[in-house]
């Protein structure tokens, strides 16, 4: 039986609030078309160069969608290779034996099969990760440098870890932290299969571990912290999410990113720098929490960004509450805008 994805009324009545009508219409149909196939390179393993060549030899259609991130592939497709033969026949129609046959080879694009991404050599052998690019967008963000001390405080799976691994070049140390051991278990399995050698994984809940860093003295350069959230953003390549989504959710994880975030910012050394990010559109995950945390600590700054997608800026009013206005500097990714998964995105820096 056939499942039933209509998005609940709330969500509905929230994104329209968010958009307006008109716009909510070009959002629909957005999140009704799966989202691109995408991977990137792991230049740790393989250069640019060769890995286009060999995928490209397995006759797939490569696009690089973003000049100053050429690691960021799009898999168009697949060329399928047809044999079309044509008789020339004599000049009163017929076909006669001896006659010469013309054979061309014609190229048609074609999807690839369902897991033929994840299945290839390549993959299985750390050449590249694939990852949605909205999703890489918050560790070009942070931009990590060769030498810096980075937390990814919700590391697991390992996207955004192996990214930032291969932009340090396996030089600076990462601590790639997860809560729970199943995420761990896909977290070590990808850094190994990534071959990073620079990141260190550790399994606790992230408040807790950021208190006993900050009683330790132990301060960052970079952290990112990919909070937990309600995947309003997911809906293009996981329909399952219109069916999970709860306002009741939605203002609960609002509380653990709060903590989190406050947290991250207590271990976060002088002028080092934090990127916030979630896959979801709830203000209450994003410009919320922002808001929350510069009333908090005076000494943080929102810092304006840029991407290479097209962006909304953060927004300064929802409902019945108004937002710092250095909250706007964040990034809203909306899939009809930008045509990739919706992403929240914001940089804060500690002043002293």
């Amino acid at each position: 039986m056939r499942q039933n994805y209509t998005p609940k009324p709330l969500f509905v009545e929230r994104m329209k609030e968010l958009l307006g009508k008109a716009e909510f219409g070009r959002y629909k149909k957005a999140i009704e078309k799966p989202v691109l196939k995408s991977l990137r390179v792991n230049t740790l393993k393989i250069s640019i160069e060769e890995l286009k060549k060999k995928l490209e030899a397995k006759e797939w259609k490569i696009s690089q969608p973003f000049k100053k991130n050429p690691e960021i592939f799009i898999v168009e497709g697949k060329y399928s290779i047809e044999k079309k033969s044509e008789y020339n026949p004599v000049s009163d129609g017929r076909i006669v034996e001896g006659q010469i046959k013309r054979t061309d080879l014609q190229k048609k694009l074609v999807d690839l099969e369902p897991g033929e991404l994840g299945r290839a050599l390549e993959h299985m052998l750390g050449y590249y990760y694939l990852q949605e690019i909205a999703s890489m967008l918050p560790a070009i963000v942070l931009s990590p440098k060769k030498n810096d001390l980075v937390l990814d405080l919700c590391a697991a799976p390992g996207s955004k870890t192996t990214q930032m691994a291969a932009m340090m070049e396996n030089r600076g140390t990462i601590i790639a932290n997860d809560s729970k051991l199943d995420r761990i278990k896909i977290l070590a399995s990808n850094l190994e299969r990534c071959g990073v050698t620079n990141a260190i994984i550790t399994r606790t809940d992230g408040i807790p571990l950021c208190r006993k860093m900050k009683e330790e003295n132990f301060l960052f350069d970079k952290i990112l912290v990919d909070a937990p959230c309600s995947g309003e953003g997911t809906i293009r390549s996981s329909k399952k999410t219109l069916l999970m989504w709860n306002i009741n959710t939605v203002n609960s994880l609002s509380k653990v990113q709060k903590k989190l975030l406050e947290s991250a910012i207590e271990i976060l050394k002088t002028n080092g720098e934090i990127v916030y990010s979630t896959c979801t559109h709830a203000p209450e995950e994003n410009e919320e929490v922002l808001d929350f945390i510069l009333r908090k600590f005076p000494n943080v700054r929102m810092e304006k960004i840029f991407i290479p997608v097209k962006i909304r800026s953060g927004i300064s009013k929802w409902k019945d509450r108004e937002y710092l206005e250095d909250v706007t500097y964040s990034c809203r990714i909306y899939p009809h805008v930008s045509d990739t998964e919706g992403f929240f995105i914001a940089k804060l820096r500690r002043a002293r």
